[in-house]
């Protein structure tokens, strides 16, 4: 999927609301815990509810390799249920993989030849060489962390060097040598807020993925206000919010639900730019 197609999507779909599918075996609903497959169960109910309300799907990967090889099993039914009926939505391994150039090379096949994914997001603090084997693949996506939701991200990415440039900056100016917007997105947390104004500045056209809208606080007016751009350029994800709205056999009702309301939020902001 292009960044055209990205967002003809989200025109069609008045959202650019991602759903997280960050499943823990100990949250979801006691019920699905007799099947064969309680994983898959829960993300095959999250996915019926919500696929038309949303443009992409993110499995965290360490949701799934907390399971071991079970876990793994879940991952990839998953990821095989998403593209056989729902063959618009963008996938995204959230991996944050990085490492040097051969081993790079091995997670780039795993996640591109092997699962044929749409992206993955990396850590881009090795370098050059450790990100080059996932941008090889030139129709596929590297989603570069660049300023994260967590309350830790202050503790390195916002560092200045000698003339003031934030390490966040850094990457930003540094990656663009890579790769162009059609091959390359940026993670920047909801929880930033103005900071999105210092992010575009660097990256004026590129999609950010943005997490931390919901449980985590960040705010989605706000993200839009500073972030949006002509082609929206956002993919805002949402999970424990939307997953975990219900514990009940009816999760997947208030799931829907919970995504209706985000889309609907979404749809107006979208006014500015439709």
């Amino acid at each position: 999927m292009n960044k055209q197609q990205l967002f003809e999507n989200i025109k069609r779909k008045k959202s650019f609301l991602c759903v997280g599918l960050d499943t823990d075996i100990k949250k979801i609903p006691e019920h699905l815990l007799k099947e064969e497959d309680p994983i898959f169960a829960f993300n095959k109910a999250i996915i019926d509810a919500t696929a038309d309300l949303c443009i992409a799907y993110k499995p965290n990967l360490a949701f799934y390799e907390s399971l071991g090889v079970k876990g793994w099993i879940a991952f990839e039914k998953t990821v095989s249920y998403i593209k056989k009926n729902y063959s618009d939505q963008f996938i995204i391994a959230d991996a944050k993989r990085g490492d040097i150039g051969n081993t790079s090379e091995m997670y780039a096949r795993s996640f591109f030849d092997e699962l044929d994914l749409d992206s993955v997001t990396v850590a881009p603090y090795m370098g050059e060489d450790s990100v080059k084997p996932f941008l090889i693949y030139p129709e596929k996506w590297v989603i570069l962390l660049a300023l994260t939701s967590n309350k830790g991200s202050h503790d390195f990415q916002l560092t200045e060097d000698a003339n003031g440039e934030r390490l966040f900056e850094k990457v930003l100016k540094t990656s663009q040598n890579w790769a162009s917007d059609e091959q390359m997105m940026y993670v920047v947390g909801a929880t930033q807020g103005k900071m999105f104004q210092d992010i575009r500045k660097h990256v004026p056209n590129h999609f950010l993925l943005v997490p931390g809208v919901g449980a985590q606080g960040g705010s989605l007016e706000e993200v839009c206000k500073y972030g949006m751009n002509k082609m929206c350029g956002l993919i805002v994800n949402s999970s424990r919010a939307i997953i975990y709205a219900d514990k009940t056999e009816n999760f997947a009702i208030a799931a829907k639900a919970a995504a209706k309301a985000v889309q609907v939020e979404m749809e107006e902001q979208l006014k500015a730019i439709l």
